[in-house]
């Protein structure tokens, strides 16, 4: 069949598929016949088991086939819709990050690491280094502060010098050519 012929019915299993392009799952009916019958079974029985079995296979190869067209006729209007594959990996990723974030494993570990953080910074020894830190901070600050206007100072002090007042009237009356 060419793809003149193909099935183009939207709402079909088919659509989409070209009877060359798919190959089905052969079913070997000569082990089958060698296999020994579960006892108990009548013969009538077991010919009815394996045709239905042989209905039940041909149902699986249609529906991965079906399944197949429905796949590439998604894909095609993903692409028709400039939905990229990263945006698919996007969302996939957003999905699978709030599925995590409802899991039980998640919650029942969050909830145990705010009780643990609530006990940590409760405790005396938490405060006492969160204090010593503050201090230490506080301190550096000052020093900080205290070193910035002291080369401040300095950089003022040097600016107002006769060496840098004559070392400034030198550079501003360099003319440079145009």
């Amino acid at each position: 069949m060419d793809s003149a012929g193909q099935d183009i019915n939207l709402n079909s299993p088919n659509k989409g598929l070209l009877s060359d392009s798919m190959t089905d799952v052969p079913v070997d009916t000569a082990a089958a016949a060698q296999t020994p019958a579960v006892e108990g079974l009548t013969e009538a029985e077991e010919e009815e088991l394996r045709a239905e079995l042989a209905k039940v296979e041909e149902e699986i190869v249609t529906l991965r086939q079906v399944l197949a067209a429905k796949e590439r006729h998604c894909a095609e209007l993903k692409r028709k819709l400039g939905l990229s594959a990263l945006e698919g990996l996007k969302q996939n990723l957003s999905r699978s990050w709030h599925d995590v974030q409802v899991s039980n494993a998640y919650v029942k570990t969050s909830e145990k690491l705010g009780e643990w953080n609530e006990k940590v910074t409760q405790s005396d020894l938490y405060k006492k280094t969160q204090e010593t830190l503050s201090q230490a901070g506080q301190k550096t600050s000052a020093a900080l502060s205290t070193v910035g206007s002291a080369i401040s100072r300095k950089l003022g002090d040097m600016r107002n010098s006769a060496t840098f007042k004559s070392f400034e009237d030198r550079v501003g009356n360099i003319k440079f050519p145009q």
